[in-house]
């Protein structure tokens, strides 16, 4: 009986060798672990590389359309009318971009992977963020590929470095803050095609109308005011204003305040919904 019970004895040598003499990894804080899921999604974008698209050939293709179309019909020369389409444009192509946070965002639901998410020993909000920090190096890579062909093209900013810099800085800001809607959007669509619709629904009228192309003074009344007020035309203000040299702290400051109205307010939000999606 005793050799036995003996030889079904566990060998603690064996046991203790199986086993990690080495200290614990420490817990990842905010910044590294939302930096990780940043990383994440920059890995999907190697994978499939065709997500560049929108980041690469529509810049390319709105730069070039709207300056030739409109240019010497609205400002009698092509090269007079750059100097204030550029930044509209960058502005546009760069906010449309934020539209995919939100289905990239659905597809990772629908394949259950934030069911994962949720049980990682990790600050929460990292999984949101790095996703959104992910989005950010796509909307660089848009605003450097507007801006160099723009000064192709003979764009040439009266604010010079600086002003540019700051008004992509501004963007990123804005556009950063914008993507908590669809992200919040993202938790609520049934699919990535009904987000996609709805996101669009929003942003055309919000781009279209507004100050990118034509004066606000030579629209309708009522529609001009509504153009006065839409987020959007505050951004190309400010934008056009820091890359011209011309930006008051009065334009900067709405759009800084805006973004962080969408943010206070949509974020909390995406973080409940991020807890209690089934």
């Amino acid at each position: 009986m005793s050799d036995e019970s003996t030889a079904t004895e566990p060998d603690v040598d064996v046991l203790r060798s199986a086993v990690s003499d080495q200290p614990r990894p420490p817990r990842a804080n905010a910044i590294s672990a939302s930096l990780t899921f940043g990383w994440r999604a920059l890995l999907k974008i190697k994978h499939v590389p065709e997500q560049l698209f929108d980041v690469t050939v529509f810049p390319i293709m709105f730069l070039l359309m709207f300056t030739y179309l409109f240019g010497g019909a609205l400002a009698g020369s092509t090269n007079v009318y750059l100097q204030e389409l550029l930044p509209g444009i960058l502005a546009m192509t760069v906010v449309f971009t934020t539209i995919y946070t939100g289905v990239t965002l659905n597809d990772d639901i629908d394949e259950g992977v934030f069911d994962r998410f949720r049980t990682l020993p990790v600050w929460q909000p990292s999984v949101i963020v790095g996703a959104l920090l992910g989005d950010a190096v796509r909307y660089t890579l848009a605003s450097t590929i507007v801006i160099v062909l723009g000064l192709v093209l003979g764009f040439r900013p009266a604010g010079g470095v600086v002003g540019v810099l700051s008004a992509v800085a501004l963007l990123l800001v804005f556009s950063f803050s914008l993507s908590w809607i669809w992200t919040a959007l993202g938790f609520v669509m049934r699919s990535p095609e009904s987000l996609m619709g709805v996101s669009m629904m929003v942003m055309f009228p919000l781009t279209f109308v507004s100050n990118v192309f034509v004066d606000p003074e030579t629209m309708p009344g009522w529609l001009e005011a509504f153009v006065n007020v839409n987020p959007f035309s505050h951004l190309v203000i400010s934008m056009r204003g820091l890359m011209h040299g011309t930006a008051t702290a009065g334009e900067v400051g709405v759009v800084l305040f805006m973004s962080a109205a969408f943010v206070a307010v949509f974020g909390p939000l995406t973080m409940y919904l991020f807890r209690n999606e089934t």
